[in-house]
């Protein structure tokens, strides 16, 4: 049982796509399937138009591998490939690497070169070579489509809770922690300091309260996005104050979960403001995560 799609940010409509894979495979005593690519296809059919990623590839196999999909297939999509017909496509990987007896895709798949390929050509292809297509509808909420693209406009946007009710859990982008200017130490407040990948989906400039994930922990954080006006920065960063942490996190590689705006990015007068403000935040970033 077999399922398609890139599946950036494994959100609610992908859950529910794989989720149908897994539980149709298990009725069926056979083993789920899901194929993603790698790089992203815009990335190889138009440079430069990359998106926002939201789940690294690491993180996307973790979150796959939680729904109980049995085998992942990450295939290295390049121009070659992208070249491939519709028919070409499921004749090389659907039945002649995979065997695949059945096929769970979205309303929206399309497939082949130029995605010329949608549903309809899927189930004649299927017909012709022996396997199923089963539709799985799209998710929504309110008349609003999950979507990656949705998930990636409301993170730009800063509105990290609606991205959290889309995704079925809130934003996390990872980084290794960098030395940074050491302000945040020399004002009371140190941060972590995110190095992110070229691609990553950060929110919009603002103060966050989320969580710091290191080794498994979820630890209170209040998290800075944006170039330090009040400094006159000019390098966007990605900041967070861990509450009640003490310790060397130089060269660990963290997770930051956003669970929700506090404010945006201010510039301040003088330092004095400045820090009134952020002893604000903690105490809003502590009430929140406290529920």
């Amino acid at each position: 049982m077999v399922t398609i799609g890139v599946f950036d940010g494994v959100h609610r409509g992908h859950q529910a796509t794989i989720g149908h894979a897994v539980k149709r495979a298990r009725e069926a005593g056979l083993q789920s399937v899901v194929v993603t690519f790698d790089p992203h296809p815009s990335e190889v059919v138009r440079p430069g138009t990359h998106p926002a990623v939201l789940t690294e590839p690491r993180r996307k196999a973790e979150l796959i591998a939680e729904l109980g999909v049995d085998v992942l297939c990450v295939v290295p999509f390049t121009l070659d490939f992208s070249r491939l017909s519709p028919e070409a496509f499921v004749h090389d990987v659907l039945v002649e690497h995979l065997h695949a007896a059945a096929v769970v895709v979205g309303d929206n798949f399309r497939f082949g070169h130029k995605a010329a390929g949608d549903g309809a050509l899927l189930r004649e292809l299927g017909r012709r070579w022996g396997f199923a297509v089963e539709d799985s509808p799209l998710v929504s909420s309110a008349g609003t489509v999950f979507s990656s693209t949705y998930i990636r406009a409301c993170v730009a946007a800063g509105d990290v809770s609606a991205a959290a009710d889309a995704l079925g859990r809130s934003h996390r982008l990872e980084g290794v922690i960098v030395r940074g200017d050491q302000r945040g130490h020399e004002l009371g407040f140190p941060t972590a300091n995110f190095l992110t990948g070229t691609h990553t989906a950060v929110p919009a400039d603002g103060v966050y309260a989320g969580w710091v994930i290191r080794a498994g922990q979820r630890l209170p954080a209040a998290a800075s996005v944006g170039t330090n006006p009040t400094f006159s920065g000019e390098d966007r960063r990605v900041e967070a104050h861990i509450l009640d942490f003490d310790g060397d996190l130089y060269g660990e590689r963290l997770g930051l979960e956003f669970v929700a705006n506090l404010r945006g990015q201010v510039k301040y007068d003088g330092i004095e403001p400045l820090i009134a403000q952020i002893k604000e935040d903690v105490v809003q970033t502590r009430a929140l995560l406290n529920k």
